[in-house]
């Protein structure tokens, strides 16, 4: 694998997880050990990456001592290379509860530091210092608070023409990207809660979720759009296609991490050659196999492969 994928994350986090018995107010509510991950969109995406035997840098905002911890978390995992940005305050951390009673799992996010205008300068300055010339930036995951909305889009100018940027955010940053004239990122990815707020209605089906893909590709959004709905599966639109790989039905343990794992998996297959009708389908399954580990745990490879040989991008 020579082409070079860099993940941004510029709202990392710690990801805490643990069960009780029961979530209910008001008692001291007694948990298990918890599991203690390296957590947040960008890094997660490197994290699938290096599970599934690929490699990537990893460029990370981080601050404090939980930045600290955070940053020694991510220094024991192989095949990532790590970049840290000094964030303007402390790193956050998010928890996860899962109700052993009912498996309802409750999940905490905390919002991380805020940042000036000064910091997003600074940031674009050396995330488009460290792009790769040629491959493919992948940035993922909420945006701290102070960020620009515009953040994606200025992210798009700011890199190499030959540089392939992948964008999967939520929020004010998702809708300026569809709204806004930017250069096209290379893949925009949304889940269906998201697509039809962008929307504004309901896409009560594979068919609509893909005429809303679609759309977005003429506006010149991106390239290609995915929008990924829950357990049904995966959409993927281009100017060429549109296409849809169902997810293998399996046990859910946990939804942490689903988003990650396909994104991971997808641009890994697109870096080893792969049609992005492929890239769709090892996304899929990866998704898949993250849903059925515990906590904040990823896909596993095994089971990813397995899942793999299920997928078909169905021509829509």
């Amino acid at each position: 694998m020579n082409t070079p994928i860099l993940t941004i994350t510029l709202n990392p986090t710690v990801d805490l997880a643990t069960k009780a018995a029961s979530v209910d107010p008001g008692p001291k509510l007694r948990c298990e050990e918890p599991s203690i991950e390296p957590g947040g969109g960008g890094v997660n995406v490197a994290r699938a990456i290096a599970i599934l035997g690929g490699k990537s840098d990893v460029f990370m905002a981080a601050g404090g001592p939980t930045g600290d911890h955070l940053e020694a978390l991510l220094r024991r995992v192989n095949g990532l290379f790590l970049h840290r940005f000094e964030a303007p305050g402390e790193t956050r951390q998010s928890f996860a509860v899962t109700e052993r009673e009912t498996g309802d799992q409750y999940r905490f996010v905390m919002p991380g530091p805020s940042w000036r205008p000064a910091d997003e300068e600074k940031v674009l300055e050396s995330i488009a210092a460290l792009a790769p010339a040629q491959g493919y930036v992948v940035l993922s995951g909420s945006q701290p608070p102070g960020i620009s909305p515009e953040f994606p889009a200025r992210l798009a100018g700011a890199l190499p023409n030959e540089t392939s940027l992948i964008v999967d955010t939520s929020g004010g940053p998702l809708h300026h990207s569809a709204a806004s004239r930017h250069p096209p990122f290379a893949i925009l990815r949304m889940d269906q809660a998201e697509a039809e707020e962008l929307a504004a209605c309901p896409l009560v089906d594979v068919a609509a979720s893909a005429r809303f893909a679609r759309a977005l590709v003429d506006n010149g959004v991106a390239r290609a759009i995915v929008v990924a709905r829950g357990k049904e599966g995966s959409i993927l639109a281009t100017s060429d296609a549109q296409m849809f790989c169902a997810s293998p039905d399996v046990p859910v343990r946990s939804k942490i991490g689903a988003g990650d794992s396909f994104v991971g998996a997808m641009v890994l297959s697109l870096v080893q050659g792969h049609d992005i009708s492929i890239a769709l389908c090892k996304g899929t399954a990866a998704a898949s196999a993250a849903v059925m580990t515990d906590s904040t745990r990823l896909c596993l490879r095994a089971d990813v492969e397995r899942l793999a040989k299920d997928c078909v991008a169905q021509p829509l």
